[in-house]
């Protein structure tokens, strides 16, 4: 879209209308692609009379992963693409819809990166294949599977692919990804416009829609739900009307929406309400906002801009130059000091972290692969990808959960032509040095001449300098008396001048040197007020601090460093990054709830077996150890500070706990380590729905806070649940749907559970439910999350 143009309209929902016109709980929607296409026509038709521009096909469902059907998965995408085609003709363009997988994506669920690009992969070629216009993903509610899903688009079609993510009340995606990092990512990765859908109704999108403005370049989509669902007379009715749902749509607009639409509860009525209230109405394409000026990177779940002045901390410390551990470590496989380290510099103050698994012998592309996904199950900050290998920062960047930093290029043409392309296709910001074949140059001039090629070369592969991150380089004292000076003043050049955002790592300044942490923070100080945005530093060490006696060595009004030598003589020369934390190798982190919290899951094994070592009971470790972090790690998902990764880390860690201790248990005779007398709790997602997420990390958490847990699987009919809660005698049954199709299986489930007579409580959640809605189908709980889900378990049990 371009500025002045029209509004785009989008229709509205797919499943509520399909329930009007017959479908059951139970039924494959998709399958009416085939079996009932001229009522998929219909509602096609509909939408675009209404005047939507581009109407979804019916393929919402349509993966291997998800696709249960009395069809071949091609055969129902092909028919939903050309039904669609043939209903709307020339009166608007056909999408192929790309819903989500119905799984976590690892490490947080079992699901692998790649059998998810693949998944999406088949479902695009068929589409492609059928004449779709173009590619909507859409309802993604993780940024690892949105990522998995726009990368099999760009690899496998040309058409133009459009995203949207489903929020909660909070803002945040279901594994906690902000409106911030879903920008970065997406912004990152070319797509065509973004936004949200589903989820909320349009008042609840309003701040997250003026939050988007602020950072999105690109139009921004918003298909909201109309309201909240309830059920009136036996019917799930939803509570925004077609003139209420077009009046806060336009205020959508005002706050910056260009493409708009519906998803759940919204009819035909709704969008041509939304057209003729919209009418006439211009696209505010927004001003490009903080990525024309900031560098953006970001994780699964934050979001970080570079600016200048701001001096952030990038862990250097994973990283085995001069490390003789942590070359150990690699080699052998073990990742425990790695992730020790990484959530010291977080704890440190790090804002990123350098991963880098550069050892001779090694596949480092394997490794690099390996490393960066345990160090994102355990820390939520964006990560710097640290590497000279090619194939090693192909994969990384493929893979990586967010928009990373990559270290690094430079001006060697070589270097350019391996790397922009890499960074054009997977997404990320680049570090790059002024240095080129003729090494680095003696002044400022010369490497702020480097810079500027280097951003005309970017420019070339559509970078702009919201994309760079110039390294200045920094060199030794020692050697030479006027490099700190050189750098500072290259620091100042590139920010004044040219307008970009900076890096150093700044501990090569005092090599050969005595007290070099203080020679450190001067340089770090001076560059902070030079204009530098990041600093690539040991968190633990670096400070914002100026030594008087330091900055007369920096700015070289120590001839030889005599004045310097002679006070820290007796300091003795330090080793790089200075000081003995620096280089002492992360000890083991010896307690087990704090191994806990940090999801660190080989140090939590350790520690169990340490405690039963050291004398202590096996029901001591988990009431003294194990349940408090747990506890601990709950309130903090509660309160919005732990994410459902985070989560999921720390109850895998447990697990590994609870397994050392019930191993003591058995060889002792002793008591079972879980609480007993207890009576189980049946989860299951209900007949017709194949999404499996919430329900699995329900399960998780459940069993973790030693629950006994029976998991009936996905797409369960009622019958099977009233008959396993009856032979187990459950306390509790807990019950999943995430489409709007299936939350009638829900009710049908708790009806007859409730004329089997059978003395359980039932708790429901799920996408589309709310506490109105548990209550109007006889829900005894609702759950807005699986820590609500541990918590009901231990209000009835404990």
């Amino acid at each position: 879209m371009k500025p002045n143009e029209g509004l785009l309209f989008l229709d509205g929902g797919m499943g509520t209308l399909l329930q009007a016109r017959g479908l059951v709980p139970g039924e494959t929607p998709e399958d009416w692609n085939l079996d009932r296409a001229d009522d998929i026509a219909a509602i096609h038709r509909a939408y675009a009379a209404a005047g939507a521009g581009v109407v979804y096909a019916n393929t919402f469902g349509a993966n291997r992963l998800k696709y249960h059907g009395r069809h071949t998965l091609a055969a129902v995408v092909a028919a939903g693409v050309s039904v669609a085609k043939a209903a709307v003709g020339r009166q608007a363009k056909v999408a192929l819809d790309v819903g989500p997988t119905g799984k976590l994506l690892q490490p947080a669920g079992d699901l692998d990166f790649e059998m998810a690009v693949d998944a999406f992969a088949e479902t695009i070629r068929c589409g492609d294949a059928a004449g779709a216009d173009l590619i909507a993903v859409e309802t993604m509610s993780d940024v690892r599977e949105l990522k998995a899903a726009v990368l099999a688009a760009k690899e496998n079609c040309r058409l133009p692919v459009i995203a949207t993510v489903s929020l909660g009340a909070d803002g945040k995606l279901l594994t906690g990804g902000s409106v911030e990092c879903v920008s970065a990512l997406l912004e990152s990765l070319d797509v065509d416009a973004y936004g949200f859908n589903c989820g909320l109704g349009p008042d609840q999108m309003l701040p997250f829609v003026e939050r988007l403005a602020r950072v999105s370049s690109k139009p921004i989509i918003v298909k909201p739900n109309a309201g909240l669902p309830s059920v009136v007379d036996g019917r799930t009715v939803f509570s925004v009307g077609p003139e209420a749902f077009a009046a806060s749509v336009g205020r959508l607009v005002d706050a910056g929406a260009a493409i708009v639409g519906g998803c759940c509860g919204t009819t035909p009525d709704h969008i041509a309400a939304v057209a003729a209230r919209l009418a006439g109405r211009t696209a505010a394409l927004v001003p490009a906002g903080d990525r024309r000026t900031a560098t953006v990177v970001s994780s699964g779940t934050d979001a970080i801009a570079l600016r200048p002045h701001a001096g952030l901390v990038i862990g250097e410390r994973i990283n085995p130059t001069g490390k003789k551990a942590l070359k150990e470590a690699y080699a052998r496989g073990d990742t425990a000091l790695v992730l020790r380290e990484a959530v010291k510099q977080v704890d440190a103050g790090a804002r990123m972290l350098d991963v880098n698994c550069g050892v001779p012998g090694l596949d480092e592309a394997a490794l690099l692969d390996a490393t960066i996904a345990s160090v994102q199950g355990v820390v939520t900050c964006p990560l710097q990808i640290d590497t000279a290998n090619p194939e090693a920062l192909a994969r990384a960047l493929r893979r990586v959960n967010g928009k990373a930093l990559v270290n690094s290029v430079n001006g060697k043409r070589e270097s350019m032509d391996a790397v922009f392309p890499l960074v054009r296709k997977y997404g990320g910001a680049i570090v790059a040095l002024c240095l080129d074949e003729a090494g680095i140059p003696p002044d400022s001039e010369g490497r702020l001449e480097i810079a500027r090629r280097i951003l005309a070369e970017g420019a070339k592969h559509g970078f702009t300098k919201a994309d760079f991150v110039f390294d200045a380089l920094t060199l030794a004292v020692s050697s030479d008396p006027d490099a700190a000076r050189v750098t500072l003043e290259t620091v100042r050049r590139l920010t004044e001048e040219l307008g970009v955002n900076t890096v150093l790592g700044v501990s090569n300044v005092s090599f050969g040197l005595p007290n070099r942490t203080a020679l450190n923070n001067t340089m770090y100080a001076l560059a902070k007020r030079a204009g530098l945005s990041a600093a690539i530093a040991n968190p633990a060490l670096i400070r914002d601090e100026i030594d008087s006696a330091a900055e007369d060595v920096l700015l070289a009004r120590d001839p030889a460093c005599a004045r310097w030598i002679a006070k820290n003589a007796e300091a003795g020369a330090q080793p790089a990054g200075g000081g003995k934390a620096a280089t002492g190798e992360a000890k083991a982190e010896d307690s087990l709830p704090a191994a806990i919290r940090r999801g660190l899951k080989l140090d939590a094994r350790d520690a169990a077996a340490s405690a039963l070592v050291g004398g202590r009971t096996p029901m001591a470790i988990i009431q003294e150890g194990i349940v408090p972090a747990l506890e601990e790690v709950g309130r903090g998902f509660e309160r919005g500070t732990v994410y459902l990764p985070q989560l999921l880390m720390a109850a895998d860690a447990a697990g590994e706990a609870f397994a050392v201790v019930r191993r003591a248990l058995a060889r002792s005779g002793g008591q079972e380590a879980r609480p007993s007398g207890r009576p189980p709790i049946v989860i299951a997602t209900v007949k017709g729905d194949i999404h499996d997420i919430g329900k699995n990390i329900v399960r998780a958490l459940l069993e973790n806070y030693g629950f006994d847990v029976i998991d009936l699987g996905r797409d369960v009919p009622p019958e099977k649940i009233v008959e396993t809660a009856r032979k187990t005698q459950a306390g509790l049954v807990g019950l999943s749907a995430l489409m709007t199709t299936t939350v009638g299986a829900m009710e049908e489930t708790i009806r007859r559970l409730r004329a089997a007579g059978i003395p359980c409580k039932v708790v429901v959640g799920g996408a589309v439910v709310t506490q109105d809605y548990a209550d109007s189908i006889g829900a005894d709980f609702y759950a807005k999350d699986a820590m609500r889900t541990v918590r009901i378990a231990e209000s009835l049990f404990n």
